[in-house]
């Protein structure tokens, strides 16, 4: 199997329990955790990798008015659309087993030329994920 092309563009979000999310996001959806930074329990920074290719990054909200926050991004502020390649119905139920709040369960949509099988849910940080089969349009 080939390794997908390393992303060029980098979704990020805050959290108030940035372990906590990391934790949800691998056992919940599948993401990978290729680096935490952290001490003392406040992640600096962390990469997770979506198998199939592109990630996310995300790190410890400051305490608000707690110094100088060069990223200053409110947790549970955070969208994401993310392709699946394989049982969107099988994640669904993964993601619910390990506590995600559903917004919409799995349905099929018209998105494109073979229609998409999605469903969307929230993390408990509130952040709202989307995951669905359409891989958007071709670039043309």
């Amino acid at each position: 199997m080939t390794q997908p092309p390393p992303p060029q563009v980098w979704p990020s979000l805050r959290a108030h329990d940035a372990h906590a999310l990391i934790r949800f996001l691998t056992e919940a959806f599948g993401f990978e955790a290729n680096a935490v930074y952290a001490d003392e329990g406040f992640v600096h920074h962390a990469q997770l990798s979506w198998p199939a290719g592109g990630g996310i990054m995300l790190g410890s909200a400051h305490v608000e008015g707690g110094g100088d926050d060069p990223w200053p991004l409110k947790p549970g502020n955070f969208g994401a659309y993310v392709v699946v390649t394989g049982d969107v119905d099988a994640l669904f139920a993964r993601a619910v087993a390990a506590g995600a709040k559903v917004v919409a369960g799995p349905s099929d949509t018209d998105y494109g030329a073979e229609g998409s099988r999605t469903f969307t849910v929230r993390d408990p940080e509130d952040n709202l994920w989307s995951f669905g089969t359409y891989p958007g349009e071709p670039r043309g």
